[in-house]
């Protein structure tokens, strides 16, 4: 496994964004874990942030696109600190772009923020993670509607490796499927779970055998 990998799992557990335990979800599962990427809130953290989803964008898509499009909310300051890192590590200027709840009639009038996009433009979509694929619904149209740009592919921080509304492919095999772009992720659970079992993190072990047995017949239900 890549040494940016193992680090941002390791980032993860320290920022006490990926928890082991018993959750419910949105969707009423049962879950032994659980992320919450509006935990990094600092500074430092979200420089790093941008630095791991920068060095797994390079991995995946290489700098052959134009716009790192981040859909609101959650998506701006991923995209901002994305372009930040890329800039910094590669000397390439991506573009940042982001949407709009609401649209603007006035000032910086329209549905988008940053950059306009152009016709021919290469983006690349940033999010924290995607489970049912539902946002990805509602940003791929309000990019097509502004220009008749490429959309190369999607980003995630964590592939949770469920199925998803087809009830047979994860969501990321979902979208790459129905939408006909590439999808990607930093690490993937299964990546997590063979890195930190039995392995002391931030001075404890977060997958021990119980919570391995817990992940193992979750995925037995759930997985994809």
């Amino acid at each position: 496994m890549e040494q940016y990998k193992q680090e941002f799992i390791e980032f993860m557990v320290e920022s006490q964004v990926l928890k082991f335990g018993e959750f419910t979800l949105k969707s009423g599962r049962k879950s032994p874990f659980f992320m919450n990427a509006g935990a990094y809130v600092t500074g430092s953290q979200l420089g790093r942030l941008g630095e791991y989803y920068a060095k797994a964008i390079y991995d995946k898509y290489g700098l052959d696109f134009d716009v790192l499009f981040g859909p609101a909310y959650k998506g701006i300051p991923l995209a901002v600190a994305t372009t930040m890192a890329i800039s910094r590590l590669y000397g390439k200027n991506i573009r940042y772009c982001s949407n709009r709840k609401e649209v603007k009639d006035h000032g910086d009038a329209g549905i988008l923020l940053g950059s306009r996009l152009k016709d021919g433009d290469r983006v690349v979509i940033i999010e924290d993670v995607t489970t049912s694929g539902k946002s990805i619904e509602e940003t791929y149209p309000i990019i097509k509607a502004q220009a008749d740009a490429k959309i190369v592919g999607l980003i995630v921080s964590l592939n949770r490796m469920e199925i998803g509304k087809s009830g047979k492919q994860s969501a990321l095999e979902e979208i790459k499927e129905l939408y006909h772009m590439e999808t990607a992720a930093i690490v993937t659970m299964k990546e997590v779970v063979e890195y930190l079992y039995n392995r002391p993190c931030n001075g404890e072990v977060v997958i021990d055998d119980t919570i391995k047995v817990a992940i193992d017949a979750y995925y037995e239900q759930y997985g994809a």
